[in-house]
């Protein structure tokens, strides 16, 4: 677990609502060091106090603009970054599995052990691992390129690959960076459909999607994100109208 992440009870939450409580950030802040044109150091704030609370079962799509923070938001809240300020606080084994464009891949590594490797990163035993690498393969429809290095594959091939062994991996919290915009149209269809069953059930999303219509459909809160500030959260159509408004 890393620094400013907590492991949080269960159905711990601070306005009585007795759901699960899968995800949270309390204050969270993100900085880093950017070199200005006169060659001095400054700092550059990502994410500003952001508090959100994601609930078992829920699907949360997040808005903005191009560099409000978005993919930032993601990364911290599976573990990849730590927040400069704030906590992020998991229930308790809950496991979160960013699905971006190659993010974490082994380029020199075939697909098929791209896959079991991420699978035993999830937290999968090496039985489990191996158990669902043919499914894995099945659902990605890469064929023997499965058995290929990663680097020898467009970026449809790895978007296929990384929402294939997050979907079989069966993780807590599924952390969707934008990848069901991308591989040709039946494949999109394929993901959207087999989203929309897991949401359906108890799957924990969180959703990036510059497509509105997207977040409407399989969306059930909304957080509109600008200049690393939470502008709005709660229902879809409302947090949308903000942001609409906005731009």
């Amino acid at each position: 677990m890393s620094v400013g992440e907590q492991a949080v009870p269960a159905t711990e939450s601070s306005d009585n609502d007795s759901r699960q409580v899968m995800l949270e950030l309390i204050g969270v802040s993100h900085s880093y060091h950017a070199r200005r044109a006169n060659f001095e150091q400054g700092i550059h704030r990502v994410l500003d106090s952001v508090s959100l609370k994601l609930y078992r079962g829920q699907t949360l799509g997040i808005l903005g603009r191009n560099g409000a923070g978005k993919t930032t938001l993601l990364r911290l809240m599976a573990g990849i970054l730590a927040p400069s300020m704030g906590e992020i606080r998991r229930a308790p084994g809950a496991r979160c599995s960013l699905l971006t464009l190659g993010l974490g891949f082994q380029a020199q590594l075939s697909g098929r052990d791209n896959a079991r490797l991420s699978a035993l990163l999830q937290g999968a035993s090496r039985d489990e691992a191996e158990a669902c690498l043919e499914p894995i393969k099945e659902f990605s429809e890469l064929g023997a390129s499965f058995d290929e290095p990663v680097n020898t594959y467009s970026s449809g091939m790895r978007a296929r690959l990384g929402f294939s062994t997050a979907l079989e991996t069966k993780v807590e919290v599924l952390l969707i960076d934008e990848v069901l915009s991308v591989g040709d149209r039946s494949f999109r269809e394929k993901a959207s459909a087999a989203m929309r069953e897991r949401i359906q059930g108890d799957q924990t999303v969180v959703l990036v999607s510059h497509s509105e219509g997207q977040i409407a459909e399989v969306c059930d809160v909304a957080a509109w994100i600008e200049d690393g500030q939470v502008r709005g959260y709660g229902g879809v159509a409302e947090v949308m109208e903000s942001y609409r408004s906005s731009i």
